[in-house]
């Protein structure tokens, strides 16, 4: 197979490498754009994960804390929300691995969360929410009457 093929028929070149693994015919295969392609699929996911995390909090913190819209788009938030954590869930049950890697994602993702929420409405400044709580599929923000916002 033509390293050149990689660059110009992607979808052909993943084919004929599957079926030359499948063959064992591994003297013709493409291995450095293959090793690079699994590179990015192992990135891809965990930025995948970082991103999802990132939607995550900022649904949380809008839920949490943006008393002025809350009335309007606190459904639409909270739907939003579990969605989230089950496409994170998802990641996490397919790729086991990224699980001790959430911390340092959730390092990442807070203050951007946080800094995009900002250029909507202000924060307090004790404003928080944990890993923990972000990814507890049964917490969500209750107002003083009970009800989940």
């Amino acid at each position: 197979m033509s390293k050149t093929q990689y660059k110009t028929d992607y979808y052909q070149w993943i084919q004929e490498t599957i079926n030359q693994l499948r063959e064992r015919n591994f003297n013709q295969v493409d291995w450095n754009n293959l090793i690079e392609e699994l590179e990015s699929m192992g990135k891809s996911e965990r930025r995948a994960v970082l991103s999802l995390l990132t939607r995550l909090l900022e649904h949380l913190l809008k839920l949490s804390y943006w008393e002025a819209e809350k009335e309007y788009s606190a459904n639409h938030w909270a739907a939003e929300i579990v969605n989230f954590r089950a496409q994170i869930q998802q990641r996490l049950e397919d790729s086991p691995s990224l699980k001790p890697e959430l911390e340092a994602m959730y390092a990442k993702a807070y203050p951007v969360a946080i800094k995009s929420v900002s250029k909507l409405f202000s924060l307090p400044k004790d404003a928080h929410i944990s890993l923990e709580q972000a990814l507890d599929e049964d917490w969500f923000v209750v107002d003083e009457a009970g009800d989940v916002d």
